[in-house]
């Protein structure tokens, strides 16, 4: 039983993580779609302002995430090993 509820708790952090990449690619790309599109009208436009500096990360998901790792280590189902290395993902990110 053990194993299992490793197995799983090590797919829910995976897929989180995921998600949370996922998300910041696509807000990447429609930032530089949004770029492009600027790119393209600035020579009708007067020059522009400097640009808005980038938005900060999403602070919030990562300590959530960050939390349940520590949950799960604290309930024994991740390894010491595992939580720091789903850490340094999530902190990287």
């Amino acid at each position: 039983m053990p194993g299992l509820l490793r197995g799983v708790a090590r797919t829910a952090v995976v897929a989180g993580t995921a998600t949370a990449v996922s998300n910041r690619v696509s807000r990447r790309q429609q930032g530089r779609w949004a770029q492009q599109e600027d790119q393209q009208a600035a020579p009708q436009q007067a020059p522009a302002a400097a640009p808005p500096p980038a938005p900060q990360p999403d602070m919030s998901s990562k300590i959530d995430q960050l939390k349940q790792l520590g949950e799960l280590k604290a309930q024994g189902v991740l390894t010491e090993a595992e939580f720091e290395e789903q850490k340094r993902r999530i902190l990287e990110s």
